[in-house]
This record gives structure tokens, C-alpha cells and sequence, in this order.
């Protein structure tokens, strides 16, 4: 009888999913979103400062997969139309100014408005992590990118001549533009640090929802990654221009250039990783002594 029982069960959830009025929202939806949709795949196809996309939304599907829906769901007819109407109104504004950005927002808020009408806000914040792992793998507008990636070249190139200075390197700071002795180096907006800071906010986003279970120890985790990315940029044009003058000038660029962007990018994961973990302990011990207080 439970064998029969489950295989019911299945059948009602499938029949319930391949329903006319649900098969229908998913082509309306599909519609009315294509083109963010297509343009997005195409950021992350192509363009490196978005290309963490196509790491992120498979993992946060699979995330929202794994979590399964709440057993305390329960639909919100009203507050789903409302936020869906909000998406529509935005999807049709952003669509008369042509701002990806905020056209592809509302796919999310519309995507958002669908599980609030059929399982309310509470499974909405059951996805939080999910959610807010799909809003990252959508690109900011490019001139908040400029903005960004500026201050973030000329902070990396004053901590990068600093620390040759320190070394004996004589080197002129002019802008993001490094002087050494017969040759200078550039800090482009790709060596700003910008799409590290990127990856390891999630990272930080996505190890802390995993492994952590307090708001603040999360928090900490994601504020961590911004002074981590950071330090290590200037690092690595510390290590470019050091090799540059001491070694060859040809280290600083091509693949040795890249080699040390890599590396560096795995130091900055390993001492997330390693925060997170003490973070992960005293979570431990304060669970502990609660326990031990209670008894």
C-alpha cells in the first residue's frame, strides 16, 4: 500500500506540473523574457566579467533543487500577482530605455513573483541563497563596471609600487601606470581586481550558506572577501613587477602573467576558506556551551 500510495503521489505532483494553466505561465514567461534570457547567456558566454554566470546559476539551481520545497508552503495568490505585475511593468520600461540590467531583474523578480504565488514568501526565503546566487550571475551595467574597475586600478597600483619600493625597486607611480627602470607597467581594468572580488564574494555568499548557520558569521565571511581580493591584487602586481626587473620583462605578460592571476586567486580562496572554518568553529563552541548552559 505505500509503494501504491507513493506512485500516487508522483503522478499527482507530475499531473499537477504538466497542467494546462502551469504550461501555459512557462510559455507566457518564456515570451515575454527571451530576449534577457538569450542576452544573458550570451554575457556569459562571451564576456569575461560575466562569465562566473555559468558557474553560478547551475550551482544555484541545483541548490534550490536540493532544498525542495517547504513543508509549511503555502501559496499567496495575491502577493504573487502584485510582485508579478511590478516584474511586468519593469520588464516593459527597461525594454523602452534598452537597460539589460534592469530587464533582466525583473526575469528574476518575475521568476520570484511565480514561487510567492504558488509557494508563498516562505519558500522564497527557503531559496534565499539560491536567489541571491542568480541575482550575482547577472552583470552590472557597464558604466557601474568603469566605475568600479578605476578606483579598484589605481588602489592596486599604489599598493603594488609601495611593496616594490619596500624591496629596493625604484619605481614612479603615475595613475595606474607603474615606471621601472626602462619599462613601465600597466594596470589595466582587467588586472583590477574586479572580477576576482567578483568570484570570491561568491565564493564567500555560497561557503557561508553551505557551512555557516549564524546571519553574522556569514556576513563576516562576505565582508572578508573584499580586503582579501584586494591585498592579493597588489600582491600580484607586487610579484610582476619584482620579476619584471629582476628576472625578465617578458613575466609580465602572456601566460606567466595569467599563471600568477590563477595562483593568486587560489591563496585568496584557501584563506576564505580557511575563515570560514574558524568562523565554522567558534559557531561549535558557542552551540556548545549554549548546550551546556541549558543543561
Amino acid at each position: 500500500m505505500t509503494a501504491v500510495a507513493a506512485s500516487s503521489r508522483r503522478l499527482a505532483t507530475a499531473q499537477r506540473y504538466l497542467s494546462v494553466p502551469v504550461l501555459a505561465t512557462g510559455l507566457l514567461f518564456f515570451v515575454l523574457y527571451w530576449k534577457p534570457f538569450t542576452t544573458l547567456l550570451n554575457d556569459w558566454w562571451v564576456n569575461p566579467d560575466a562569465q562566473h554566470g555559468l558557474l553560478l546559476a547551475p550551482i544555484a539551481l541545483y541548490l534550490a533543487w536540493r532544498s525542495g520545497i517547504a513543508t509549511n508552503a503555502r501559496p499567496q495568490r495575491g502577493l504573487g500577482i502584485a510582485v508579478l505585475v511590478a516584474a511586468v511593468v519593469l520588464r516593459y520600461l527597461s525594454g523602452l530605455a534598452a537597460e539589460l540590467f534592469t530587464m533582466r531583474f525583473s526575469m528574476l523578480l518575475g521568476a520570484a513573483a511565480l514561487v510567492v504565488y504558488a509557494y508563498g514568501f516562505r519558500q522564497l526565503l527557503r531559496w534565499w541563497l539560491p536567489a541571491l546566487l542568480l541575482l550575482l550571475s547577472v552583470p552590472l551595467p557597464t558604466v557601474v563596471l568603469n566605475s568600479l574597475a578605476f578606483p579598484l586600478q589605481l588602489q592596486a597600483s599604489k599598493m603594488g609600487a609601495a611593496l616594490l619600493a619596500s624591496r629596493h625597486v625604484p619605481v614612479l607611480l603615475a595613475g595606474n601606470v607603474i615606471h621601472l627602470p626602462g619599462q613601465a607597467l600597466f594596470v589595466t581594468e582587467a588586472c583590477s581586481g574586479l572580477r576576482s572580488l567578483t568570484a570570491l564574494i561568491a565564493l564567500g555568499l555560497l561557503i557561508g550558506g553551505i557551512f555557516l548557520t549564524s546571519p553574522w558569521t556569514r556576513t563576516l565571511v562576505l565582508l572578508a572577501a573584499i580586503p582579501v581580493a584586494m591585498f592579493l591584487n597588489g600582491i600580484r602586481i607586487f610579484l610582476t613587477g619584482f620579476l619584471v626587473y629582476f628576472v625578465d620583462p617578458k613575466l609580465g605578460e602572456g601566460f606567466m602573467h595569467y599563471s600568477e592571476g590563477w595562483v593568486i586567486f587560489v591563496v585568496a580562496f584557501a584563506i576564505l576558506g580557511a575563515f570560514s572554518w574558524l568562523l565554522a568553529r567558534i559557531e561549535q563552541t558557542r552551540r556548545r556551551h549554549r548546550a551546556a548552559e541549558g543543561a
